[in-house]
């Protein structure tokens, strides 16, 4: 890795080959982690609390409103992305985490689905539904009472 990488890896979130978010977007803050941690639970800032402005930031409009469309918790009503990254004993390691985090829920709107063509069933599809339906009235009938004659 030559120094133009390293400098850009520390100061950039690369998102995709053409859509990177400048650290200085990405407010990053050590808390103390929630549960049992032993010794250094409470002497040590492990988790990590990560705050995304969206409407702040330099996407482009498009992912944004994409962004702004996702039905998330993690997205505030004030267009905040909020991770809070914890699954680690190490703090760097929960940062890492915190920003993979937020480079696939980003990357998810980056991906546009094919919006789907609806089709009609063949005719094959329909006769062997009504068949089984047929076998199934059957089956059920044949379980009622039995009449004495």
């Amino acid at each position: 890795m030559n120094q133009e990488e390293e400098i850009e890896r520390l100061t950039m979130l690369r998102i995709s080959g053409n859509i990177a978010i400048p650290l200085a977007e990405i407010e990053i803050q050590a808390v103390r982690s929630q549960g049992s941690g032993g010794q250094n639970v409470n002497k040590v800032s492990t988790a990590i609390h990560l705050r995304f402005d969206i409407r702040a930031s330099s996407l482009p409009e498009i992912y944004k409103e994409r962004l702004l469309n996702l039905k998330d918790n993690r997205i505030s009503n004030e267009s905040v992305v909020i991770i809070k990254a914890q699954r680690h004993r190490s703090q760097i390691k929960n940062k890492e985490d915190a920003l993979n985090r937020l480079r696939e829920m980003i990357k998810s709107v980056i991906v546009r689905m094919k919006p789907r063509k609806p089709t009609q069933p063949t005719k094959a599809s329909k006769i062997k539904r009504l068949e089984g339906k047929a076998i199934q009235s059957r089956r059920k009938s044949l379980r009622g009472k039995i009449e004495e004659e």
